[in-house]
């Protein structure tokens, strides 16, 4: 079992890397969220793993952090979502603020998810809402509350209708909030500043 790799970036996307092992390139599906934290890397990185088997398949995922992987782990084991569905969801939303719209019951927040119903979200909050307690992550104070967290997927929802990407939305909403430091903005500002982040669709 693979549980971790190290090595150099050969190719980088918002979906996968493919990280060079002692000449032996390895294929990762990887989250937007770890792919944030790939992007500006230049030396070995260090990616924890998931390897997903199937009888005609064998699958790699890659994760920059043990809090994004267990609750991967768990996204899994519920009835109807595969390992593309998990890597969707935790792309939406990072580890931590999916672990605070799942204990806060925060629908919202996990069907503005691309793929992601109203009865699937109820099933992972339903299914995951205990099972989460049990995960260590790191705790920030810039953990987003379930209002703010309503805000951004209605500002994601909007950007989508606009016609850009959900990657690229996401990107660009990222950036805006990086820039606010934990500013309340509402939907409004939160599109228009994304908006300036964006090329057109």
């Amino acid at each position: 079992m693979i549980s971790q790799l190290r090595g150099k970036i050969l190719s980088l996307s918002p979906t996968q890397v493919v990280l060079d092992v002692n000449s032996v390139g390895y294929l990762l599906n990887i989250s937007l969220s770890t792919y944030d934290q790939l992007q500006h890397a230049d030396e070995d990185v260090v990616l924890l793993t998931h390897l997903h088997v199937r009888e005609d398949l064998l699958q790699l995922y890659g994760f920059a952090t043990e809090g994004e992987r267990e609750i991967f782990r768990h996204l899994i084991s519920i009835t109807g979502i595969g390992p593309k569905m998990a890597q969707g969801i935790l792309s939406g939303l990072k580890a931590e603020e999916l672990r605070e719209a799942i204990q806060t019951g925060n629908v919202a927040a996990l069907t503005a998810i691309s793929g992601v119903g109203k009865k699937t979200a109820e099933r992972i909050i339903l299914e995951l809402k205990t099972k989460l307690g049990k995960i260590e992550l790191v705790q920030t104070s810039d953990v987003p509350t379930s209002d703010q967290l309503k805000t951004r997927s209605e500002a994601l929802v909007a950007l989508m209708s606009l016609g850009y990407h959900r990657a690229v939305a996401e990107r660009a909403l990222r950036s805006v909030l990086q820039e606010s430091r934990g500013e309340d903005l509402p939907v409004e500002e939160l599109v228009k500043r994304a908006l300036q982040h964006t090329s057109r669709p």
